[in-house]
């Protein structure tokens, strides 16, 4: 069996599948912590270092430009060798790219740290093909929730802890050692990962893709969607560099911009050259209907993690000053009442995967974006005229929807091809940094109503993409054993 045939979760146990899941969910909170560790300390790293205004927004964009590639590989990385060496790793080298940070001494150095950190931002991809090998179908989605939900709550700890751990040090350099505390921590973690995690429960199989570097294509239509979907990433990294050149944040120059964009351009195209090759073959042979999928199901829930998780980076990013403008509260504490909106993760995600598990897929991920798209319609509606209280209460139940439809997307994603989960989860979780992205930018063009009009009128679209053309995950999957004999794994 490639999971274990029981259902229970009992969250107090630290063996078996419940062990794995708390080793995972600890190993992507790390993760989230050291990927936004420097959020919290800006304000002493702008003073330390005479930071400008546009150098600290060049360091808040850096930090999320390689996260989007980095996922896509981290994925084919975990389908290869495993989440448990990829996961030590990424940690291992995580907390020395740590180090370079609180270590730097001058804005280039910081900036070039900033975006090589980026890529620790890829670890959620590799509990999610973890998660996958140990949970059935029957609870997966609930497991997949709750490590995406407590794992991401590590963006928060973050900001509610480093702050004083740097005072507690004192000093000019005392967000250098918060900074390398974090570090520490992931490099700790790295080894406690590697000797206690498997990737597989005892005689299971971990099912390995037949080739690397793409994701293999069941026909010619979905291989060309494949190629569609890929498009984003290249045109979103695009907008990053064109954000940091001379027509905005002024940072990179403009021959520099110019070689990103024939940088990006040359690597789409050998992106498709390899999609080709790695699906020539089977294709023009014909694939075994048992080795089958449809990628239309990859290319929904892209969308959905878009506006999903997409919109909840975006919120997050801007809301502290939404309030402030708003109400007219002090930073503290409109970061304080911000702050809520990510604190649902906690209940929320779990309940999204809950939800998926008793209910169905397709209908909970309907239902879900269906609150989250009337959540952001009440948000456009909050004016000075609010109480705060009311309108902090609008933003939680909207967050709920949205980290809801997160752990909603994430109960499917295990269920479409199992030896290709790191890749789906890789490409997915980027449609999330790319969808934050976007409305980012579309955040520096008007008004915060509008803003959330756009997420909500969004939603109502992506809502309508699942209704049409998602299909329930049902029967079963068929994975080939490498001595040719077939497996059968049960999705539904």
């Amino acid at each position: 069996m490639s999971a274990p045939s029981s259902y229970e979760m009992n969250l107090f146990s630290f063996k078996g599948k419940t062990r794995i899941l708390h080793l995972s969910w600890i190993a992507f909170f790390i993760s989230f912590v050291v990927w936004f560790n420097h959020a919290p300390l800006m304000a002493m790293i702008r003073e330390d270092l005479g930071l400008t205004k546009q150098q600290v927004t060049a360091i808040l964009i850096l930090n999320v430009a390689l996260t989007i590639p980095a996922r896509v590989i981290i994925g084919m990385f975990v389908d290869k060798f495993g989440p448990r060496v990829v996961y030590s790793a990424l940690l291992f080298i995580s907390s020395f790219l740590c180090f370079f940070f609180a270590l730097a001494d001058s804005f280039e150095t910081m900036a070039l740290a900033r975006f090589l950190m980026g890529f620790v931002g890829a670890g959620f991809v590799i509990g999610i093909r973890l998660i996958s090998e140990w949970y059935p179908a029957k609870t997966v989605g609930l497991a997949e929730g709750i490590y995406g939900g407590w794992g991401n709550f590590g963006s928060a700890a973050a900001a509610l802890t480093l702050p004083t751990v740097a005072y507690l040090f004192g000093g000019d350099d005392g967000w250098r050692y918060a900074i390398g505390s974090t570090g520490l921590l992931a490099l700790v973690y790295s080894f406690v990962f590697y000797i206690n995690a498997r990737d597989t429960p005892q005689g299971a199989t971990y099912f390995k893709p037949n080739k690397a570097g793409a994701m293999e294509i069941s026909s010619k239509q979905d291989m060309l969607l494949y190629v569609i979907m890929k498009a984003p990433m290249f045109l979103t990294l695009a907008l990053l560099a064109w954000k940091l050149g001379p027509q905005n944040l002024k940072i990179l120059a403009p021959a520099t911009v110019l070689a990103i964009y024939i940088g990006l351009f040359a690597v789409f195209l050998y992106q498709v050259y390899h999609i080709f090759k790695v699906n020539e073959g089977h294709l023009k042979q014909g694939m075994d209907p048992l080795q089958q999928y449809k990628f239309k199901q990859v290319a929904i829930l892209n969308l959905a993690y878009l506006v999903t998780f997409g919109s909840e980076l975006a919120v997050v990013s801007m809301l502290p000053l939404f309030f402030m403008d708003t109400f007219g509260l002090t930073p503290l504490m409109a970061g304080m009442v911000a702050s809520s909106f990510a604190f649902m993760n906690l209940l929320a995600r779990p309940s999204g995967g809950y939800f998926s598990d008793k209910f169905g897929r397709k209908t909970s991920l309907m239902v879900l974006l269906v609150g989250l798209a009337v959540g952001y319609l009440v948000m456009s509606q909050i004016t000075a005229d609010w109480a705060v209280p009311v309108a902090v209460l609008a933003c939680m139940c909207c967050s709920f929807f949205v980290q809801a439809g997160e752990g909603a997307v994430f109960a499917t994603v295990p269920l479409i091809k199992r030896r290709m989960t790191g890749q789906i989860a890789g490409m997915v979780g980027a449609y999330g940094n790319i969808g934050a992205v976007c409305f980012l930018t579309v955040f520096s063009f008007v008004a915060p109503q509008i803003f959330f009009m756009v997420i909500g009128g969004s939603a109502v679209i992506v809502f309508l993409l699942v209704a049409v053309f998602m299909e329930e995950p049902a029967g079963e999957i068929a994975e080939i054993l490498p001595d040719g004999t077939i497996e059968m794994i049960k999705v539904g």
